[in-house]
């Protein structure tokens, strides 16, 4: 009779430790929700006055502006539909472009576009691409959000046709999933899981379509945090840094590989830039 005791003792110990926990999940599952939805919900209220409109008019004057040696401007620039071609055109990039013999971004082709088309020189575009806390937008960010802005709704897809689009997409995967720095981090490892987070930041698993069409959609943004247009290549830059990684160089190789596999992986998403983040 006692040993009947203490076993149903346990069992019901082993019932109400089972029942917490389950609460205790359910609890936490239902609070995740309602931060998410609650993050939601503030990015709706500042969509419809998203400060990035100011930065996109900006790049908009800069785009017909004429400058540099060349007193030229950026009307005739070729984002891989034509010159001057805006519509849907970063929604097919990063791609190969058979006047440079690489596959390139939007940023690296406005780089390109620049020291081509008005005869400037790398050192003096790249100088400073990203602003500082509190400092007006450079030439780069307003530009970008300018050029993304003319493909807001078109259709994402990055092209594999040729050879070097393809081997782009597979260095990209590389780097997607290299472990290396102080931590042994890699992109996967914020982003390769389901449901993980930082603090109130939700990490989208961009090995799966839907998470990466969001993603890649949404760049450029304007984070309300540092009251700043930031870019995809300031989000590849960012990236690197938390991992500890060594900087990355602003167009360089490595960042349009990954861009590259990021964009590929989004195909059939929908371009949402320049969107909002917290």
């Amino acid at each position: 009779m006692r040993q009947t005791a203490k076993t149903a003792v346990r069992m019901a110990a082993v019932a109400f430790v089972g029942a917490s926990a389950l609460a205790s999940i359910t609890m936490n599952a239902h609070a995740q929700k309602t931060v998410e939805q609650g993050i939601q919900e503030y990015r709706d209220m500042l969509a419809d006055g998203n400060p990035a409109e100011l930065v996109e008019l900006r790049g908009e004057e800069l785009w017909t502006k004429p400058q540099g040696p060349k007193i030229a401007s950026l009307e005739q620039c070729d984002l891989g539909s034509g010159p001057g071609k805006l519509a849907g055109a970063v929604a097919t990039m990063p791609r190969f472009f058979s006047d440079t013999g690489k596959v390139m971004d939007v940023e690296s082709r406005l780089v390109h576009c620049m020291m081509t088309l008005q005869g400037r020189t790398e050192a003096e575009i790249t100088k400073k691409p990203f602003s500082g806390a509190g400092e007006k937008p450079t030439e780069l960010e307003s530009l970008v959000a300018y050029v993304y802005a003319q493909s807001r709704g078109a259709t994402i897809k990055v092209p594999q046709g040729h050879p070097e689009e393809k081997a782009s997409r597979a260095r990209g995967e590389k780097i997607f999933f290299y472990r290396a720095g102080p931590y042994d981090f890699s992109c996967a490892s914020c982003h390769a899981t389901d449901d993980q987070r930082i603090r109130l930041q939700g990490l989208p698993n961009l090995t799966k379509p839907e998470p990466a069409q969001a993603a890649f959609g949404a760049w450029p943004a304007y984070r309300v945090s540092q009251g700043a247009v930031r870019s995809v290549q300031w989000r590849m830059y960012d990236c690197f840094r938390q991992q500890r990684f060594p900087e990355l160089k602003y167009g360089s190789q490595a960042s349009i590989d990954l861009i590259t596999y990021l964009g590929v992986k989004a195909e059939g998403g929908t371009m949402q830039a320049t969107s909002l983040k917290r």
